[in-house]
């Protein structure tokens, strides 16, 4: 599993190359593609909250997620502590270059600390052939690789079959059923050196 970064349009993109998908930053160009997977029924049934208005969407991208990537990014490149900041990064098909999903990291406050969660969603069109998992691991291992996180957590709805399994193939532990808004997750912890002693 490799982490690069390569220049594109005069910009360098931040991007973790896994088999069959890389992760990148988001880009203001991913509007139309972000804003249609999040109207999905099948992305927020599990993400309520997600499938906002387009313009909402936009603003999102361009005001908060967009320069918190940066900030992100940037913090991790001059070794100083990541803190609550989130970085988002789109799940991209190799072999198409089509924008088929996400997967990011940040604070959940609903969770007790040590609470960096990861957490993802795919195209319907792309479930079950693993491009899911491989994103969260290259995330995974981006994350204990290059920042000061120590502890991940995960979570996920209880009839969520799909998204408890690559939480599963990932390494994570099942601590525990929580409640949050009245929906019952299963909640899951992987710790730096468990992960490390196994890749």
């Amino acid at each position: 599993m490799s982490i690069t970064a390569r220049s594109d349009s005069k910009e360098n993109i931040f991007m973790i190359e896994c088999k069959n998908v890389i992760l990148r930053e988001l880009l203001v160009t991913d509007l139309d593609d972000f804003h249609s997977l999040t109207w999905q029924p099948e992305i927020h049934e599990c993400l309520p909250g997600w499938n906002v208005s387009k313009e909402q969407r936009e603003d999102w991208l361009i005001n908060y997620e967009i320069p918190e990537n940066k900030q992100f990014l940037n913090a991790v490149a001059r070794s100083e502590d990541i803190g609550e900041l989130r970085i988002r990064l789109g799940i991209i098909l190799k072999e198409t270059g089509e924008f088929i999903g996400w997967c990011c990291s940040g604070i959940k406050d609903e969770l007790l600390p040590p609470n960096r969660e990861i957490m993802y969603a795919i195209s319907k069109d792309h479930r079950g052939k693993g491009f899911t998992t491989q994103a969260s691991q290259g995330l995974i291992n981006y994350l204990f690789d290059s920042t000061n996180v120590k502890v991940l957590s995960a979570i996920a709805l209880l009839n969520n079959v799909p998204s408890n399994k690559v939480i599963q193939k990932c390494g994570f532990t099942f601590q525990s059923i929580i409640e949050i808004d009245n929906e019952s997750y299963n909640y899951y912890k992987l710790d730096k050196k468990d992960w490390t002693d196994k890749h």
